[in-house]
């Protein structure tokens, strides 16, 4: 393995792990047993599970953050950056690659509060701030009219985060299937009504 591909399948394991059992239950040494490497070489890598945890946010920011919104939106029209934004954050917060995040923070922050004030200040924050700014955007091209951007970029998050704690918390026990696509079309739409200068 090269140390990319390590990096990768550590990475891997720990979110089949914390996924699977809850950051709390989890432990190092099957971490390092789904990857075929010893508990030392593991703590070579990462220092500890919530160097894990870490990196794991951090990995999100990095690759899905860029598919979510352009860094510069120029002349594009708002609606449609934030229709897709919608539906791009509920596709990959409720797929399983991802959903456990919230999951995890929801259900075992308040033990682990150096974790969920991680996820708050690298995920939450960054993404709320991207959504903000792109409904100031939309004032300034008199596409919206918004008092507070800043609590309207809670009420797209809180839509999100509810598709995301449906499919991994609610629909394995037993709730009705939710479609993704359908939800983010809605949620969108009820967004972009209020949000639309009449």
């Amino acid at each position: 393995m090269t140390p990319a591909d390590r990096r990768e399948r550590i990475l891997n394991a720990a979110r089949e792990e914390f996924a699977g059992r809850g950051f709390a239950a989890s432990r190092m040494e099957d971490i390092a047993k789904r990857v075929g490497i010893s508990r030392a070489a593991l703590y070579l890598a990462f220092d500890s599970k919530d160097a894990l945890f870490r990196a794991l946010v951090s990995e999100v920011i990095t690759d899905v953050m860029p598919k979510l919104l352009p860094n510069d939106y120029g002349a594009l029209p708002a609606a449609a950056l934030l229709r897709g934004f919608i539906r791009i954050a509920m596709a990959k917060m409720a797929g399983p690659e991802t959903a456990f995040l919230p999951r995890l923070i929801v259900g075992e922050g308040r033990n682990f509060p150096e974790l969920a004030r991680f996820y708050h200040e690298t995920a939450l924050i960054c993404v709320l701030g991207a959504v903000e700014r792109l409904i100031i955007h939309g004032v300034g091209r008199g596409e919206f009219t918004c008092a507070d951007p800043k609590m309207a970029s809670r009420t797209v998050a809180s839509g999100i985060i509810f598709a995301a704690l449906w499919r991994n918390v609610f629909e394995p026990v037993g709730a009705e299937p939710m479609n993704t696509e359908w939800m983010a079309e809605c949620h969108a739409e009820v967004i972009l009504a209020g949000l639309r200068k009449v």
